[in-house]
């Protein structure tokens, strides 16, 4: 998906200049590259044989963006979450510090909307090492 062109836009540059200092505590970092993303990559989104679901939200976001949604909601599965960081290097990566810090912002957000409490611990960790990048 990040290769297709498109005007869509799936993540704001005023959203992520608002809510990554709020929530993570960071000034929101540049974006290197904004590619195409699927922007709610997450397993009830994919299917075996491999297809991906629910792509109406999909548009432009910071490289890295649906690795990093990925990640998020398999931070209770440690080892899935060890393996998704494997298999996209982005995560972890000076370029994909505005992905990550972007997606855990918006959890974090619905976290404090009262939703996504099962990851409030996660996510806060998460944003805890985003800091110290």
């Amino acid at each position: 998906m990040a290769a297709a062109d498109t005007d869509r836009v799936a993540v704001r540059q005023q959203y992520m200049d608002r809510a990554i200092p709020e929530f993570v505590g960071i000034p929101a970092p540049a974006v290197t590259c904004w590619t195409a993303a699927h922007s709610d990559l997450h397993s009830a989104n994919v299917t075996a044989p491999l297809r991906i679901l629910d792509r109406e939200g999909w548009g432009r976001a910071p490289q890295g963006f649906d690795a990093a949604t990925l990640y998020a909601y398999s931070l209770l599965q440690e080892d899935v979450a060890a393996r998704v960081r494997a298999a996209f290097p982005v995560l972890g990566s000076p370029a994909g510090l505005a992905a990550e810090a972007t997606l855990c912002a918006q959890l974090l957000q619905t976290v404090a909307r009262g939703d996504n409490l099962t990851l409030e611990d996660q996510l806060r960790d998460w944003s805890e090492e985003l800091r110290r990048r």
